[in-house]
Formats: structure tokens, sequence, C-alpha cells
């Protein structure tokens, strides 16, 4: 059987604010707050991790608190995050919602065959909600703002933009084992998006390439993207993975061990950084699942130096 990939495990973005991060995915878009940690490598900075009811792989919006400036849009980026909602109707719903609380919003068209509803946060990072028709399951939060039905369900399908196709088809097709299955133009009239499936496909396993030859480079600040992960089920088969990257040459972080899943990360020819990642064993290893996010959870190897770390956060209320 062909090594596949299952669908988009997580997307991690910058943030230069994290306190008004926390308002704007937990009131105004009615996300979970997941897990409350900071970056593994950079211990200064929040890791905030938004997600569904049971904080599902496939779910995670996170984010690294860091004191940087705005992004400077472009290509050889992740450029647009996608969030899948259930129905024309919910469409209309968040276009009343996000309208009202004077988040920048477009109208709701359709695109590439499905309802689609575009927008930026307070930092101009660039999000469409997509009906997704319903597929899958789906774990609503309890204590959300935002009703049951209308919630959001997860993330996809992750739209990044490259100067030239040529470079990045082969490390999705041959090396990811992805599936090219259909192209559409850009709804801002900047190039052509091809469209790659993982797995069963569906908006949460879409990887879409906008090809955009006239965009200058990007650059990261708050707003940005800065990686998107993939998901395997388990361990085994990030091993497979592992040696797939170093049968074909391409270099990688090898695999790390991040407590909640295991990362192997590695940038595809335009410089995008790419993680795949284990579904398990999730964000209740270390904590209740009804209390998850309450309070800063440390992986084990960094709980002898929580003093000094939270001394160094800033607060989040």
């Amino acid at each position: 059987m062909t090594l596949q990939l299952t669908g988009i495990h997580h997307l991690t973005a910058i943030t230069a604010n994290a306190p008004a991060n926390l308002r704007f995915y937990t009131e105004t878009l009615g996300l979970r707050l997941v897990k409350k940690t900071v970056n593994q490598d950079d211990t200064t900075a929040y890791h905030l991790f938004y997600a569904d009811g049971q904080a599902s792989p496939g779910t995670d919006l996170t984010f690294f608190d860091w004191p940087v400036a705005p992004e400077r849009r472009g290509t050889h980026s992740i450029a647009r995050t996608g969030l899948r909602v259930a129905g024309h109707a919910s469409l209309d719903w968040w276009h009343e919602r996000l309208e009202k609380a004077g988040v920048k919003t477009g109208e709701v068209i359709e695109l590439d065959g499905r309802g689609a509803l575009d927008f930026e946060d307070f930092e101009g990072q660039r999000f469409r909600l997509v009906d997704d028709g319903g597929a899958g399951e789906t774990h609503p939060w309890v204590k959300s703002p935002v009703p049951a039905e209308y919630q959001i369900r997860g993330l996809g399908p992750i739209t990044i933009s490259v100067p030239d196709l040529s470079r990045t088809e082969p490390v999705l097709t041959k090396v990811m084992n992805m599936r090219q299955t259909r192209s559409y133009a850009s709804p801002d009239g900047e190039g052509t998006v091809h469209v790659f499936e993982m797995g069963e496909g569906g908006a949460a396993a879409e990887l879409h390439v906008a090809v955009q030859p006239g965009l200058d480079p990007a650059m990261q600040g708050a707003g940005a993207v800065h990686h998107v992960a993939f998901r395997t089920p388990d361990v085994a088969g990030m091993h497979e993975w592992t040696q797939r990257l170093r049968s074909f040459g391409l270099p990688s972080s090898g695999e790390v061990e991040r407590y909640y899943f295991r990362s192997l990360y590695f940038r595809e020819p335009n410089g995008i950084l790419f993680e795949i990642a284990t579904d398990g064993p999730g964000f209740a290893v270390d904590e209740p699942l009804d209390s998850l996010g309450e309070s800063l959870s440390l992986p084990p190897f960094l709980e002898p130096k929580r003093a000094s770390i939270e001394a160094r956060l800033k607060p989040l209320a």
C-alpha cells in the first residue's frame, strides 16, 4: 500500500499580541484554547493551541507569540488558511457575525465548487471559511459563544503561494504521494490555483497551490503563517516518512519529540516549511480533557525550568 498522509494536522502562525489573539480566537471565532504552553525552541514565547471541543487532530490552529513587525505579503509563503464549516447557512451566519465584530470580511462566494467566505484577523492573517458539506465527524465545544451548528469544524484547505509549480509539484506528488486533481482561477485574479489531495481527499485533506510569479517573496511577521503540518496516524508511519524523505535526499529535521505529537520538518523548494505530525498522543496526555488550556503546560524536559519560564511570560488576561 502506498504511504499516505491523511490530511491537515495543524497550522502554526505568528502573533505579536497574545492577549488580543486569545480574545479573537476564543471570543470572536469561538474556538477552544486546548493548550497553553511555550515554544519548545524559544521558551520566552507562548505557543497557544486552539481547536475543537475534543482537541481533535486536524482542528489545531496554533500561534507563536513573537514581538515582530507585520508580515510583508508575497509568494514563497503559506497565503491563506481554510477553516471548515457546514452549510451555506453557516457562511451567511459568519458573514453577519464578522461584520458586526468589525472584522475585515469579503462576501460569500462559490469557489472551487464550494461556498467560501474570506476574512482577516486583527493582524491581517488571511482566512477562508469553506463549506465542507458537513463531511466527517464534528466535536463542538459546549462553552463556545458560537452555536454548535455554526462552529468551525477544523482546518482545510490550506493555500500556499509559489512563483513556479514545476519545482513544488514533484515534492507533493512523488515524495509526499499527493494527487493533483484540478485547478481554478484565484479569486483575487493573481494566478491559477492547483489542488492536491491527500488520503481520502475532501476539504480537510487538500493543499491548494497558487502560482503567482508576479509577486515578490513574502517576509514573515505578525499575521503570517510559520508552517503547515500534515497528518500521519502513528509513530510507525512517522518512521516510514523519515526514511522516505531520506531516500529522496530531501533534508529534514529528523524526528522531533513534541510530547503531544511527534514531528518531522522539511522545506519544499520554495522555502515553505512543512511538517509531518502524528495524531497522538494528543493534548490530554498531561491534563484532563475537560480542563485543557486552563493552566500553563510544559513537556517533561522543560518542567524543571517552570519557575524561570513563567517569570518571563507576559500575562494573557
